[in-house]
């Protein structure tokens, strides 16, 4: 979890018995609650807080201990490969099948299990896959820390058969191939009853391959541009925006829900906007002087150049235009995504990335069109962020989200998740005039585009620019004659 001084992080661990395989939790039985904070664990000697489980009307539930574990910083991942020679025969018919399951130790001499790898069938000298792994998930970047590898056989009942075991370090593992990399794979209790045993077969390295994972800030720091376009529901089920019920309502005192959103996001993305410029849109309104409905005006007035300066500026456009258009409709999303997606083709070099900002009361209207061009999208370096605000059903916008099923157009699925939707009314108070929490907001909204960002630059092969040197002031000042 991260891990955040300034913010009150609240936790609840509750206990089940588990009696089925279902995933619906009455069917399980309670055993207690226990209520605490992430930084009451940080806090606690050691972070480790003991506290008693609670829940059950005069029963003792016990205790739980929760131990908390900072992760070393460490941005490296390594590809490493293993094969093994004469593992013991564990299956009655054929050879054994298998598998290794790799842990790392904690603090208190505790193992959890960071990676397995796949099953070889049928074999006692497999070669497995290479696989890759973070240096944080292997040793929590402690380079002496135990590695312990357990050897399993497969059993498609679940009851995988202990072939043996061995430790290593990642120290130990780096030397690469070498006689160091041969390990004996050791049964203990075959060991302990049998006197001539010497293993159960050996494991060896073949490979080891260190490579140091980017960072979303090595690429700001190399000059990426973030670009950021903001689009704004102007259809008619928004309700009269000089009527206190409308969610366009311009009321003097405070920020409508519209506002709202666009502050406590543009805020955040505009430090990554070097020239604070952002082109700003309209979509759903009929236009002044003849009334033709659009779904991509500058909300500015000049479709020549939509750019507003900073978030102040896109907020007085957003203003000035509700006074001039006319709310009409569809909801149509395909047009400003387009015309965002128009402009990330044209760079693709890494140097710019695309954040298109859509601000929406409701439904769809177009999402054919809008699935379409999501997943035309998902190829350029472009995110999308929908805030939803008001009290409508959302259920189209979740799909867009991807998170669950990946977004599909014709049968083309969008090579990666660049979509990201938040309902506005998970951060406001019941009166719905008070953002319960901007940086929350903030924080959920924009929660995805790093990764969403690295995963463009990776398909793509493309490394972050060099950050340019630190400023050293000139050692030596000419004094001019005046």
């Amino acid at each position: 979890m991260d891990y955040f001084f300034e913010e009150r992080e609240n936790l609840r661990f509750d206990f089940y018995d588990v009696d089925s395989k279902s995933p619906n939790l009455s069917k399980h039985d309670f055993l207690g609650q226990m209520f605490c904070t992430l930084g009451e664990i940080v806090g606690s000697q050691g972070s480790r807080l003991e506290k008693s489980i609670v829940g059950i009307p005069g029963k003792k539930c016990g205790t739980v201990i929760v131990t908390a574990e900072e992760l070393g910083c460490c941005r490296d991942s390594v590809l490493m490969q293993f094969c093994a020679n004469k593992l013991d025969k564990k299956d009655f018919f054929g050879k054994s099948d298998p598998f290794l399951v790799f842990h790392r130790s904690n603090e208190d001499g505790s193992f959890t299990i960071c990676h397995k790898t796949e099953v070889v069938k049928n074999t006692l000298n497999p070669v497995w896959q290479a696989f890759k792994i973070s240096v944080r998930a292997l040793c929590n970047g402690d380079y002496d820390r135990t590695i312990k590898v357990e050897v399993y056989d497969w059993d498609r009942d679940g009851s995988h058969d202990f072939i043996g075991e061995f430790t290593t370090s990642y120290r130990e593992l780096s030397r690469g191939q070498s006689q160091f990399n041969v390990y004996e794979v050791i049964n203990p209790k075959k060991k302990g009853k049998k006197k001539k045993y010497v293993n159960s077969g050996t494991v060896t390295l073949l490979s080891f391959l260190i490579e140091t994972e980017v960072s979303f800030l090595d690429y700001i720091k190399g000059g990426t541009q973030i670009n950021f376009t903001v689009a704004i529901d102007f259809t008619a089920s928004n309700g009269n925006p000089s009527q206190p019920t409308s969610l366009h309502y311009m009321n003097p005192y405070q920020l409508n829900a519209y506002g709202m959103a666009l502050k406590a996001v543009g805020e955040i993305i505009q430090d990554y906007d070097s020239d604070k410029m952002f082109p700003a849109l309209g979509f759903g309104a009929r236009l002044p002087p003849d009334g033709r409905v659009s779904h991509e005006f500058a909300l500015n007035g000049n479709p020549q150049n939509p750019y507003c300066h900073g978030i102040d500026g896109v907020m007085e456009a957003y203003y000035r235009s509700l006074k001039s258009v006319q709310l009409y409709g569809p909801t149509n999303f395909a047009p400003v995504i387009n015309h965002v997606a128009r402009y990330a083709a044209s760079v693709k070099d890494g140097s710019q990335y695309f954040v298109l900002l859509i601000i929406t009361d409701g439904v769809i209207s177009d999402m054919a069109q809008t699935k379409e061009s999501i997943v035309n999208a998902s190829k350029l370096p472009m995110s999308i962020i929908i805030v939803g605000v008001g009290p409508a059903e959302f259920d189209a916008m979740e799909e867009l989200d991807g998170d669950v099923v990946r977004i599909s157009s014709r049968g083309k699925f969008a090579e990666r998740d660049i979509v990201q939707f938040v309902p506005f009314r998970d951060y406001i108070d019941r009166s719905g005039n008070h953002v319960l929490s901007m940086a929350r907001l903030a924080k959920d909204v924009l929660a995805e585009i790093p990764e969403q960002f690295l995963s463009y630059m990776r398909v793509r092969g493309i490394k972050p620019s060099p950050a340019p040197p630190p400023y050293t002031p000139p050692i030596h000042v000419l004094q001019t004659q005046i």
